[in-house]
């Protein structure tokens, strides 16, 4: 499995690679090629970790990459498909808190939630100039989002595992991503947002899905 997951990760790493190169030099194939093919590795690689049996963590995660996969490719398309593609990803956020909670109450501590509330908060004001008619779902998708990250550092910090950790900075990297590519769309483009954005987006997918071989308690 070791030596699978690391050709994998070195597949998606190349195609990653030739994706972002599409994205300033093309050819426009390249782009509609790469980035779903990327899913597909980064995909590869959490079936590949998942334990035999029904481990919902497993099936969590596996469903998440799937909705991203849809998500970018509503992104791709030749039309404006925003609204699908945030759909998408709001799906598979969801699909990450379902894992990130598995087995375990939720925690309403003040200090792991107040960074991502006033996080919340300030990107929200920052965007709000220029987000017109999509104020109530860049709004809901922040809190998603955000409740995401927070349960990756909650899973963590309940399980004290390395997977766990690595899931959190997986989550945290979305949320960078993500946080340039509204900056880029809503406030101010920015030359290198597409590589800012893709490359934070597929490293955090590829933490994701290498967490799932989690051997939590809380899976037994």
């Amino acid at each position: 499995m070791a030596v699978t997951c690391l050709l994998l990760t070195l597949l998606a790493l190349g195609s990653a690679t030739m994706h972002i190169r599409a994205e300033y030099l093309g050819p426009q194939y390249h782009i509609y090629l790469f980035k779903p093919l990327t899913m597909v590795f980064i995909l590869l690689i959490a079936m590949a970790k998942a334990r035999k049996g029904r481990v919902f963590y497993a099936y969590a995660i596996v469903g998440g990459l799937l909705c991203s996969m849809a998500g970018d490719i509503f992104l791709m398309l030749p039309s404006d498909q925003f609204i699908p593609g945030l759909v998408s990803f709001l799906a598979a956020h969801l699909c990450y808190i379902g894992a990130f909670t598995r087995g375990r109450r939720l925690r309403f501590s003040v200090w792991p939630i107040l960074p991502f509330v006033v996080y919340g908060i300030f990107i929200f004001i920052f965007l709000f100039p220029g987000l017109k008619a999509m104020k109530l779902p860049v709004l809901a998708y922040i809190v998603v989002i955000l409740v995401m990250g927070w349960q990756a550092w909650e899973r963590w910090d309940v399980t004290g595992q390395r997977l766990a950790l690595l899931a959190f900075f997986g989550a945290a990297l979305f949320i960078i991503s993500d946080t340039a590519l509204a900056i880029n769309r809503f406030r101010q483009p920015f030359e290198m947002a597409r590589a800012l954005i893709l490359s934070t987006y597929f490293a955090a997918q590829w933490m994701i899905a290498f967490s799932v071989n989690e051997t939590s308690l809380l899976e037994r």
